[in-house]
């Protein structure tokens, strides 16, 4: 099986020509790494560990977005005979690379954007996309920004059946996404960002909601809640899953 860090570097070295023709002298990164570990003991037993990189590079022109995160779960559970054992109840892997090129309009872009997915519990085990297009802001304010983007791409998913069997799927799709952001004050920041790959086999929907409190210069408190769906699924599996986290944010 294909691993994600594998399909990552694909994509780094598919968007490397582009990146290489800038000037690399001048290479201004923004980085932050989140965390979430919830651990509980007792009558109730499970360990749950979120993580996630975002990294953002400015160039003269292009504009470099590289996204990595990893959910892992583990639970208690009570068998039929009274006896407990832990089993893992989640683990999943997403990783996505956004490469735009600047236009004569600052906020207006062209890009090329890859992801890969990997959930052992979710409706697709693997889900792989490439899409190129156009991105705008919509609204500049003081405190407030509207972005969006949109075009056409192409995906491939893996799905478990019933029976174990793996089902491919592959087709052509249109992808759109958008992305609003509002200092609520010197300390808060509310995000929201909504991306739609829609094709023939399947409709992929991903929302994300948090509001940030910064602790220190380096260091916030973040609130999130992310829901994905997925409108084709295989038997015995959900379209709609969420999640709830607190993560503690570093900004490097």
């Amino acid at each position: 099986m294909i691993r994600t860090p594998v399909i990552l570097a694909g994509m780094a070295s598919l968007f490397a020509p582009f990146v290489m023709a800038q000037d690399s002298e001048n290479k201004p990164w923004t980085v932050s790494t989140e965390l979430g570990v919830i651990a509980t003991s007792g009558n109730t037993e499970t360990t749950s560990v979120q993580g996630k990189i975002d990294a953002k590079q400015r160039l003269t022109r292009w504009h470099n977005h590289y996204i990595f995160s990893a959910l892992f779960k583990e639970d208690q559970v009570t068998q039929d005979d009274g006896t407990k054992t832990t089993e893992k109840t989640a683990e999943k892997y997403f990783g996505s690379i956004k490469s735009a090129y600047q236009l004569e309009n600052e906020h207006s872009n062209f890009f090329v954007f890859g992801s890969h997915a990997e959930d052992k519990f979710g409706s697709y085990e693997q889900y792989s996309t490439v899409a190129i297009g156009y991105g705008t802001r919509l609204y500049n304010g003081e405190t407030m920004q509207l972005d969006a983007e949109i075009g056409p791409g192409y995906f491939r998913g893996e799905r478990v059946l019933e029976d174990e069997s793996i089902q491919t799927e592959t087709g052509m799709i249109l992808r759109g996404a958008a992305s609003f952001a509002w200092q609520i004050s010197p300390s808060a920041e509310f995000k929201q960002t909504l991306s739609v790959e829609s094709g023939e086999d399947n409709t992929r929907t991903v929302a994300e909601s948090s509001l940030s409190t910064r602790i220190n210069d380096a260091m916030q408190m973040k609130v999130g809640f992310n829901v994905a769906n997925d409108s084709d699924v295989a038997p015995g599996k959900e379209k709609t899953d969420t999640m709830t986290y607190v993560n503690l944010v570093y900004n490097f």
